[in-house]
C-alpha cells in the first residue's frame, strides 16, 4: 500500500512517499480503516523532529497522521458495534503508526460515526483538534457560562473550535490571531480579538476586567506566557496545549495550572459530531492535500507558514 513515512528523525526532507509498505492486519479490538483522509498537526512535526521522544516515543520507521477519517475495511476479533463499509472518525494513538496511508489499524473504541452533514475528507479535521478544545476548556478549565475566557493562538485549528465551543457554553471570549485569521475567529464567535502581531495581548486585556480563563495554543516565549498568565483572577486557571513550555501557575493568588494531554474519547467525539450535524459546531478546512505532498506540508510548518487546518486526502473516491 502506498504510505508516507519517516525512517529517521529530522526535517521535512526525512519523509518518503512509499508504495510498498505492508498492509496492516487488525487485531482483536481493531478494525482496519480504508483510510479516506489525515491532517496535519503541529505535533506531527515534533514527533518527526525527535523533539517530543519523551512523551511520544514512536519506532522507526513511523507513519505519521493522529486524525483519520475513512470506511471500516475489516475488523477483528472481539469487535462490535462497527460493520465492513461504516463511515468513521478517530482520534489515533500518538505512537502507532497513523493514517497517512492507504489503510490503518486501529481500536475501535477511539472510533465514533462520521458526520454526515459534512463530507468524509473535511471530517478528519475534527478528532483530535477538536477533542483538545473541548477537554481543555471543560474537563481541566472548568469553563461555565458568564466567565471570561482569553484563548491565545485562537487563529489555529484547535482554537476554532475552541472558540465555537466557549461561546456556545455561554462565555464572553476573548481571542488573539493574526491580521489573516482575525475574521475566521470573529465568525466564530469571539466577542473581542486582538491583533497579537501590532498589539500588546496583555495591555488589551489588563486594561479590562481580568479573565477567568487563559487557554494558550500558541508557541510562544515562556516567560510571554508567564505574562498572560498574570491576567487571571485569583481562582483562576492557566491551562496550555503546548507541551514544550511550562504552564505557570500562582499559588499565592490561587491561581492553577494545567497542562493539556488530549485522550481518545469516542463519547466525547460522537457528542462533537453530533453538534456538527445539529448545525451547532463548524469545521473550518484551510486546504487539502494529496497523500504525496504531505512532506511539503511538514516544510511549510515548519517555516511558520501554515494558518488553519490542512487535510491531507488518500483516497479520494469518497
Amino acid at each position: 500500500m502506498k504510505a508516507v513515512r519517516f525512517h529517521e528523525f529530522g526535517d521535512a526532507g526525512v519523509l518518503r512517499y512509499e508504495d510498498d509498505v505492508e498492509q496492516p492486519v487488525p487485531g482483536a479490538g481493531e478494525v482496519r480503516l480504508r483510510v479516506v483522509a489525515t491532517t496535519f498537526n503541529p505535533v506531527d512535526g515534533g514527533i518527526r523532529g525527535g523533539y517530543l521522544q519523551g512523551p511520544f516515543p514512536v519506532a522507526l520507521p513511523h507513519t505519521p497522521g493522529i486524525e483519520a477519517s475513512g470506511t471500516v475495511d475489516a475488523v477483528g476479533e472481539g469487535v462490535e458495534g462497527f460493520a465492513i463499509g461504516d463511515a468513521v472518525v478517530g482520534f489515533l494513538p500518538m505512537v502507532a503508526d497513523g493514517a497517512a496511508a492507504e489503510y490503518v489499524v486501529a481500536p475501535a473504541e477511539v472510533l465514533a460515526a462520521a458526520p454526515t452533514s459534512i463530507s468524509l475528507p473535511d471530517a478528519a479535521a475534527l478528532p483530535m483538534v477538536a477533542l483538545t478544545a473541548r477537554q481543555a476548556l471543560f474537563d481541566d478549565a472548568g469553563l461555565t457560562a458568564g466567565q471570561r475566557v482569553l484563548i491565545n493562538g485562537a487563529g489555529g485549528a484547535v482554537g476554532g473550535y475552541a472558540v465555537q465551543l466557549a461561546k456556545r457554553a455561554g462565555a464572553h471570549v476573548i481571542a488573539t490571531a493574526s491580521a489573516r485569521s482575525a475574521e475566521r475567529v470573529r465568525s466564530a464567535g469571539a466577542d473581542e480579538v486582538i491583533d497579537h502581531t501590532n498589539n500588546s495581548v496583555v495591555d488589551a486585556v489588563g486594561a479590562a476586567e481580568p479573565v477567568d480563563v487563559l487557554l494558550n495554543l500558541a508557541r510562544i516565549a515562556p516567560e510571554d506566557l508567564v505574562a498572560l498568565a498574570a491576567l487571571v483572577k485569583p481562582g483562576g486557571v492557566v491551562v496550555n496545549t503546548v507541551p514544550t513550555i511550562e504552564t505557570p501557575a500562582d499559588e499565592q493568588r490561587g491561581v492553577r495550572a494545567v497542562g493539556v494531554f488530549v485522550r481518545s474519547d469516542a463519547e466525547q467525539l460522537a457528542e462533537l459530531v453530533a453538534l456538527i450535524d445539529g448545525g451547532e459546531l463548524h469545521v473550518e478546512v484551510a486546504e487539502r492535500v494529496p497523500l504525496a505532498s504531505l512532506a511539503d506540508v511538514h516544510a511549510k510548518d515548519d517555516a511558520g507558514e501554515l494558518s488553519g487546518k490542512v487535510v491531507v486526502v488518500v483516497n479520494d473516491d469518497n
